[in-house]
């Protein structure tokens, strides 16, 4: 899938950034360096669902929003007025600030993406949430890591930080208060906790694909055209599917064809997790 990375991001830190600039606002940002920051968030690597790949854009829509201590935990996703944490001198003006802290981007991020609210709490929740579907010790890396996974920061059992990974060694996070939302590079030093993927439950028809190098094709038909190529296990939303050309592959054989809407393309089930007619997903017209 193509990586996006529009002028409307750019746009939109520019705005927020006149709508946030005002009690307790730090120096101005200027607007060449809010655009090019807003230029420089979006999906920096192939493979990841497009589940995350939307949490990705949400969370760089905020690019250039002050981080605020407790921001964005109110009663539904998105940004509220901080608190004064009593450990941090600078969250002086966090109650004067709309924004966000680092669990509460992810939060907003996510529900933008697959809607409901699936990743609420703070950061030691998300990271052990039971939308977790894979998990990533800090030895490995980057090295495994998608677009939209969660980065956790954290010793002896507690998260303290969480942020959005982009691909190529950046992430998009809430660091802290005095900042504004921003990209910056992957921090593996220290107390980095390893990383987490999420496949929301609360997103409908929603499996996972297995195998390596894995296309999916513009028909339900293996001598139709190519569309996309999954590199890895990747989170899928299926619409639908259709009994059509038999497929004999790993040692299966299956005619089922589910239809993928945000590739606008069709995968054989022999490359879905599940049974071969996938339980609960409506047949194609």
């Amino acid at each position: 899938m193509a990586m996006r990375k529009t002028a409307a991001v750019a746009v939109a830190a520019l705005t927020l950034l006149a709508a946030w600039g005002g009690a307790g606002s730090a120096t101005a940002v200027a607007p060449a360096t809010a655009r090019k920051a807003a230029e420089a968030c979006g999906v920096l690597a192939p493979g990841a669902s497009a589940a995350a790949e939307k949490a990705v854009a949400a969370a760089c829509e905020q690019i250039g929003v002050w981080y605020t201590w407790g921001g964005g935990h109110g009663p539904r996703p998105g940004p509220t007025y901080g608190q004064v944490d009593p450990s941090d001198p600078d969250s002086a003006h966090d109650p004067e600030r709309l924004g966000f802290d680092c669990s509460g981007l992810v939060r907003y991020a996510y529900a933008r993406a697959v809607g409901g609210d699936p990743l609420s709490g703070n950061a030691y929740h998300q990271f052990h949430s039971p939308q977790v579907n894979q998990r990533f010790t800090a030895a490995q890396g980057t090295g495994p890591l998608l677009p939209g996974d969660l980065l956790a920061w954290g010793s002896g059992g507690s998260i303290h930080h969480i942020a959005i990974y982009l691909g190529a060694g950046k992430m998009v996070e809430a660091r802290e208060s005095g900042t504004r939302i921003m990209v910056s590079d992957v921090r593996l030093g220290g107390d980095y906790a390893g990383a987490v993927r999420i496949a929301p439950a609360t997103a409908p028809g929603t499996f996972s694909t297995w195998g390596t190098d894995v296309w999916t094709h513009k028909e339900p038909s293996t001598t139709s055209p190519r569309v996309h190529r999954f590199p890895g296990p990747t989170t899928v939303r299926v619409e639908c599917q259709k009994h059509a050309e038999p497929v004999t592959a790993e040692g299966y054989t299956n005619d089922a064809w589910s239809y993928l809407p945000e590739y606008g393309a069709w995968i054989t089930n022999i490359y879905l997790k599940g049974p071969a007619w996938l339980d609960g997903v409506r047949t194609c017209p």
